[in-house]
Parts: C-alpha cells; structure tokens; sequence
C-alpha cells in the first residue's frame, strides 16, 4: 500500500493539473498546473512546493536528463517551451502550429515529441537548435499519451478514437505501423517498459499489455484513469483516477496483477513515480474550488 509522508501541500492558485514527471536525479517534481498557466516545481523528498514558471495554459512535461530541464507546451501561442527550473524561467521556444497536449522526450537522438491536444499531429521539435523538424500527420483523432523506446528510438502514441496504436519510427519520422488494441476503448495512458518491451495502456474500463512487436499480451478489468507512470526498476505502474492511486505489477508475457489502491481525492486524475524511492506524487484540484495541491506518498514497508 501506498501511505503519505507528508500532509497534502497547497498550490497558489486554483486551476487544475495535468501531467506529471520526476526527475530523480535532482530531487525535483514537475507538474502541468494548467489553468495557471505554470509548471510547478516540487521537493522530491519533501513534496513541498518550492515555485511555478509562468508557461502559458500547458498540459504535457518531459525532462531532459542531461542538463535537467523541462520541456512543456504553450496552448496559447502554439509553442514547444525550454523551462530553465533553477533559474526559474523559459529559456527558448518553438513554434508548433497546433496545441500541445503530452510531451515525450528521447535523449538518444535529441527529439523532443510533443502531440497535438484533440489533433491528428505530432511534432517533433530538435532540442539542440529548438527548431520544428516535421509535423508527423497520425491516423484517425485525438493522439493522447506517448513513449519512447530508447532502443530502437520507436514512438508508440496512443489514438483515442481509433483503438489504435501508431508506431512512428524516430529517423524517418513517419508512421511505419499501428497495433490495434480493439478491446480499449478511448485509449488514454500508456507505458513502455525497456526491459520488458511491453506496452501498457489503458481505457474505457480495461487495461492491457502488448509487445511492441504488436503481440497481446494479456488484459484485465481496471478502473478510469487518466495518466499512468512506470517504475521501470520495480516494473510497477501507478495510474491516477477514481479517487486515488491503483498500481499494478508487471511480468514478461502477461497482463499487468493489481497490487493496491491508496484514496486520494475525487479530483486525482495524474501522477509521477520517483524511480529513486519509489515514491508517487499526486496532484488534483478540488472539485468544489477550494484549492490545489500536490502529495507524496510512499510504499509501506510491506509493499
């Protein structure tokens, strides 16, 4: 089970959140808090919120583990931005055409991925000269979360309305195949594990595992979530939704086993794992208005 090690901590500002990310190696916690147009900046042993940076409406973050900055969008200006989180400041940005929704980042070629919010698009933006290198046209509507596979620098972006996973290849940047996923419905979060090569992905009430040859794996019967994160050491999910935190195991050749569930709050619909200590940082907005806030939780000692 999941516990909390600290009391929730109050965001300034009400406006909701979207994704989330955690950058291990600095101890800092990044989150999408969209309606302030911000990216918060996070403790990651603390889970105190130590500052925003004003970003314009953003919903996607990625973190370039080399000089540890973050990469989000602006809805507003249809820009892909470069945030500096020490300096606290956008460094650079890049003109997209479209608005932006998640945001993936691949530093073994230098591509950061960033879909398009209710689109057909994924752009593709050079992070060395932060200049647009193609806008990649997917099948069907609605592109929702991505992955990279840093062996093959393989894209696997999740197709809300087609049931559908399109494959894009990282030197063509073309779509070069799809994986039907025809018992989800409304595919929204996905996952890859390397060392499984397993994706995961979930939605309309199923959640299942594929190879990323396209082989099904195995499904079950989950809850509505919208954002999964993958602990690739422990290959354990956390998926954010319905309240609270459900994490799964997941096992070569099989469908992912649901360990616990942790209620949070009716507003819960994203999360991070830290990958250090194993720690899964929630953020939601109430409901009612009354406020924002971020959480750490940790595994109890029996798991």
């Amino acid at each position: 089970m999941l516990v909390p090690s600290a009391p929730p901590q109050a965001v300034p500002v009400f406006s909701g959140f979207d994704y989330v990310t955690v950058d291990a190696q600095r101890r800092r916690v990044y989150a999408a808090h969209t309606g302030s147009r911000a990216l918060l900046i996070a403790d990651a042993d603390s889970g105190k919120v130590l500052g925003q940076v004003r970003v314009g409406p953003m919903h996607g973050v990625a973190v370039d583990p080399a000089s540890g900055h973050v990469y989000t969008g602006d809805g507003e200006n249809d820009t892909v931005s470069e945030v500096d989180p020490v300096a606290m400041k956008v460094l650079r940005t890049a003109a997209v055409g479209g608005t932006v929704d998640a945001i993936a980042f691949d530093p073994g070629n230098g591509h950061i991925y960033a879909d398009e919010d209710d689109g057909t698009h994924v752009y593709v933006v050079d992070a060395a000269s932060f200049k647009l290198l193609k806008t990649i046209t997917v099948p069907g509507h609605k592109p929702e979360y991505l992955a990279v596979n840093p062996k093959t620098h393989e894209v696997y972006q999740n197709i809300d309305d087609l049931s559908e996973i399109a494959v894009i290849d990282g030197a063509a940047l073309t779509v070069t195949r799809t994986i039907a996923t025809p018992e989800i419905k409304h595919n929204h979060p996905l996952v890859y594990d390397a060392a499984l090569d397993q994706i995961v992905i979930a939605g309309g009430g199923v959640m299942s595992a594929y190879a990323a040859a396209g082989t099904k794996l195995g499904q079950l019967a989950v809850g509505g979530f919208d954002q999964c994160d993958l602990d690739a050491k422990q290959h354990v999910i956390a998926c954010a939704g319905g309240g609270g935190i459900t994490r799964f195991q997941l096992s070569a050749g099989a469908a992912p086993r649901q360990l616990d569930v942790t209620p949070v709050d009716a507003g819960i619909h994203t999360n991070a794992i830290d990958p250090a200590t194993h720690a899964v940082f929630g953020v939601w907005g109430k409901r009612d208005g009354s406020g924002d806030f971020i959480q750490r939780f940790t595994p109890s000692p029996s798991g």
